[in-house]
């Protein structure tokens, strides 16, 4: 069975590569194993889900591979592990399950799984180094492990070389398998700090529009009068008179701004004044019989 979220991503594992100290993981079977995993998990979390899978003995051989120095980078390119992409977007009709994990924090621990294989399933373990080509398949009809160990790709271009030649082993490795029924456990870890920080590249900012006309008249009216200054600071006097001196300055603005305001609180208040009018009578004495009932 093919889960058609695999076969729809298509090597889901190369589409990001966002966290440090972090490396992709690979599993197919042609056995039908029900497991997923996030595509941002713990090794030992994925740990914890192949052992439960594991311990069922789904399939006649193991494979466990060992990529060191990975990244996700690594497998974006089709060219550079075609069989291994082949296996997991589900156009090898062989394989039946697989899922991938884009970033693994931390290290698979390879030997604990291959502990279990043997105590559950009676497995024998066959260790194959890459870097030599040669290795000999026993086909003794029992359960096997076969651990295959990649040497670290080197840096510059030869790298994705080191991967093609990589997943070309894999390939002839399972063409020439005893049993059809196989599990394949590729595990990486993450590649050194000075291959990180090779690949490391700094991203340029553009701005998406230029400065208005009105700014580039300000700016270039700004830097023609600090030219003008400074070709004429030997000689001073040869300037003009508001040029060499400052005379409305914030101060004075905000002094005759509050005398005008002043100003006209005095003008209106001398109106005011002014506006009032008495009668020369009311100064005068009564003398009448009015003046002389207020007596009393």
């Amino acid at each position: 069975m093919r889960f058609p979220k695999i076969g729809a991503c298509a090597f889901a594992l190369v589409t990001v590569d966002a966290f440090e100290n972090t490396s992709p993981f690979v599993f197919f079977s042609s056995s039908e194993i029900l497991a997923s995993s996030p595509q941002i998990t713990t090794a030992a979390s994925l740990s914890t889900i192949l052992n439960l899978e594991l311990e069922k003995c789904p399939s006649d051989i193991y494979i466990i591979v060992s990529q060191p120095g990975a990244t996700a980078a690594d497998y974006k390119s089709q060219s550079s592990t075609p069989y291994l992409r082949q296996c997991v977007s589900g156009e090898d009709k062989h394989v039946r399950s697989s899922f991938t994990v884009s970033e693994v924090l931390g290290q698979i621990d390879t030997t604990a799984l291959s502990n279990t294989l043997e105590q559950q399933c009676g497995a024998g373990t066959l260790n194959i180094d890459a870097s030599t080509g040669l290795f000999d398949i026993v086909d003794d009809m029992k359960p096997r492990i076969i651990k295959v160990d990649f040497p670290a790709p080197p840096s510059g271009t030869d790298r994705p070389t080191s991967f093609r030649i990589n997943d070309l082993f894999l390939s002839n490795l399972l063409s020439i398998l005893p049993s059809p029924n196989y599990t394949v456990i590729y595990t990486t870890t993450p590649a050194s700090e000075d291959h990180q920080r090779a690949d490391f590249k700094p991203t340029m900012y553009e701005m998406d529009k230029t400065m208005s006309p009105l700014v580039h008249m300000d700016l270039k009216r700004d830097i023609s009068m600090h030219a003008t200054a400074s070709g004429n600071s030997s000689n001073g006097t040869s300037l003009p008179l508001f040029e060499r001196y400052q005379y409305f300055t914030p101060g004075l603005f905000m002094g005759l701004f509050a005398g005008i305001i002043l100003l006209s609180i005095l003008y209106v208040a001398i109106s005011a004044v002014s506006s009032l009018q008495v009668s020369y009578a009311s100064f005068d004495k009564e003398n009448g019989p009015a003046a002389q009932k207020k007596l009393f």
